[in-house]
């Protein structure tokens, strides 16, 4: 049986990064996710904090809009902790 040599068909600029990308699988995701989560988070705490101003709903939007900025810290946080993990 023929051992496989992906040295030979690759260059090492891209056998490095599918080697990265083995030991990270779907870091491109995740960070899609967090971006996407953020921006939600991030929507709804500014229509959260513009009802808060109003002064309407104040019991239901002031937990609300507690929850749209532990969202956006959330993901804040993950994706500081994502590009720690890469620079090592």
């Amino acid at each position: 049986m023929v051992e496989p040599n992906p040295t030979k068909h690759l260059n090492p600029e891209q056998y490095a990064r599918l080697k990265a990308e083995m030991s990270t699988p779907y870091r491109g995701l995740r960070q899609l996710l967090y971006v996407g989560f953020g921006a939600s988070g991030f929507i709804g705490a500014f229509i959260f904090f513009f009802q808060i101003l109003a002064g309407r709903n104040m019991e239901t939007a002031l937990p609300n809009f507690a929850l749209q900025v532990g969202v956006v810290a959330l993901m804040i946080f993950l994706w500081r902790w994502e590009q720690s993990r890469q620079k090592r």
